[in-house]
């Protein structure tokens, strides 16, 4: 369980952001957000604090009117009397225009009126605040307004919405979490919702499990859950694998025990050390995609798929823009692992400037380097030889596995655990017999043995003996032989530029 970290004085990353804004003395904002409530708390939380004096706070919608904050009742005025209201203001204010956008799109006299304003309202401490879910600003006001965009609320802000919501519950009577420790595990689990998607979230918790408290927890992922699904590009893998069903691979799993450590102190240590990910690359059928479900499962972390099929449908608008909004959301989410299978089919080697598959490059360059440090890329790939250099150079991934064809003693290992897994004591087979039928097989070929001579002894009415083991094994043809060239080209290809994830050689 990761150590409570306080609440940072001086709030969130959303308020920062807004207060500094407003203290640089731009009059004229912007705020990108379908969250209006919230930023009205963040603008009011700036009015009481950000300046030497408070100042008054004024909210305004086509519906209701100019309202002061504390006060009941508007006056209606239209766009443009708005405007000419705060031009003649007296005295110093934040006005909150909520859905203005709209009006900035289809008024040049509205659009003249704020250039007006930014000159009238300029070290005088009046500030217009635009609010709106999608971003419309003309050409014409691009340089003079400020444009902030929150984003989903961070640790800090969760922390202190979850307090507040917790005693409201508690007051209403509602069994609670009392304890810091989990309102930060409830606070991780909500990471990536909003504030309202996280207000609901507590009440189903509520519904299903009578309390908000440590319980809850898998109620909250599950909103997570339905949120990441309305995407349509990335997955929740909800599949957990221990490291201890993945046979062999003893280099890579030595590499996870030192890094866990550090992932979980990447609050407290130099964002350098954070790691940032790991590129797994090998044979297919010997573990990869398993071996990034153990990786979320060692760090108790929830695992999200970034499915490159959906990025390039064409289903979610353009694909470098999906891709790019996949990447924000599952950040968003974080701490987490996000996983890009088979990432050469999707960002390939073939890349030109200005092309969808340049573009998806350049960026997932850059967001490699500056990612959220809760965030730990997991990527696999069966041809890394198609992706660029630039891809698998040191500090883009922390480090580049090749997982090869298990050796002998793996292979047992692996037989040992697919019988386990099925109710199967592996004790009371002799597995070194299987060594010579079995060379060059996959992890996947293993498993296929055991099901296959499963089968076999479930249709005689028996158990499953090592004899059936041996009978299955010497008629299956591996892919190590059947696709010999491939296998031999991509071990050729691994063998001076990646990291062997077993530490022994194949057996020939």
């Amino acid at each position: 369980m990761e150590p409570v970290t306080a609440t940072a004085p001086e709030g969130s990353r959303a308020y920062r952001e807004l207060r500094d804004t407003l203290r640089s003395a731009r009059p004229l904002v912007y705020v990108h957000t379908s969250e209006e409530a919230r930023v009205h708390a963040l603008l009011a939380r700036a009015a009481r604090e950000a300046f030497s004096s408070p100042l008054a706070l004024w909210s305004w919608t086509v519906t209701e009117g100019l309202v002061r904050e504390g006060e009941r009742g508007g006056e209606k005025l239209g766009p443009l009397e708005v405007l000419d209201r705060i031009a003649t203001h007296p005295e110093p204010a934040i006005f909150e225009l909520r859905d203005f956008h709209e009006f900035l799109r289809d008024s040049v006299e509205i659009r003249r009126r704020l250039r007006d304003l930014y000159q009238r309202c300029i070290d005088a401490r009046k500030f217009v605040v635009i609010t709106a879910p999608v971003e419309v600003i003309p050409e014409e006001l691009r340089r003079s307004m400020a444009l902030v965009e929150p984003g989903t609320p961070d640790l800090a802000e969760l922390l202190d919405f979850l307090r507040e919501e917790l005693s409201a519950l508690e007051r209403a009577g509602a069994r609670v979490a009392k304890d810091e420790d989990t309102i930060f595990q409830l606070a991780r689990a909500l990471q990536g919702l909003t504030i309202d998607e996280s207000r609901h979230a507590l009440r189903r918790a509520l519904a299903e499990r009578g309390a908000v408290d440590a319980s809850a927890i898998p109620s909250l992922l599950e909103e997570k859950r339905i949120l990441v699904r309305k995407t349509g590009t990335i997955e929740f893998v909800a599949d957990p694998t221990s490291l201890d069903e993945v046979g062999g691979l003893e280099y890579l799993k030595r590499w996870l025990l030192e890094r866990r450590k550090l992932f979980h102190m990447r609050d407290s240590v130099r964002a350098e050390i954070v790691p940032k990910g790991v590129l797994i690359m090998g044979i297919s059928g010997c573990g990869k995609s398993l071996s990034v479900k153990a990786i979320a499962s060692y760090f108790q972390l929830p695992l999200y798929r970034i499915d490159m099929v959906e990025v390039f449908s064409g289903r979610h608008g353009s694909p470098d823009r999906a891709f790019v909004d996949a990447c924000r959301t599952v950040e968003a989410l974080s701490p987490a692992v996000v996983w890009f299978d088979e990432i050469e089919m999707g960002i390939s080697a073939q890349t030109e400037e200005g092309s969808t598959l340049g573009r998806i490059f350049a960026f997932f360059l850059t967001w490699m380097q500056e990612k959220a440090r809760g965030l730990f890329v997991a990527a696999t790939a069966n041809r890394i030889d198609l992706l660029p250099a630039e891809m698998i150079r040191k500090g883009r991934f922390d480090e580049v596995f090749f997982v090869d064809l298990p050796t002998d003693e793996e292979r047992e290992e692996i037989f040992a655990i697919h019988l386990r897994s099925r109710g199967i004591d592996p004790s009371k087979f002799d597995l070194k017999r299987l060594h010579r039928f079995t060379q060059g097989w996959s992890g996947a070929e293993v498993e296929q043995c055991v099901v296959s001579a499963i089968t076999t002894a479930r249709l005689e009415d028996r158990e499953v003996t090592i004899q059936d083991l041996l009978s299955t094994a010497s008629t299956m043809v591996p892919l190590s032989r059947t696709m010999k060239e491939q296998v031999d080209r991509i071990r050729s290809w691994a063998h001076e530029r990646a990291v062997r994830a077993s530490p022994r050689q194949v057996q020939r």
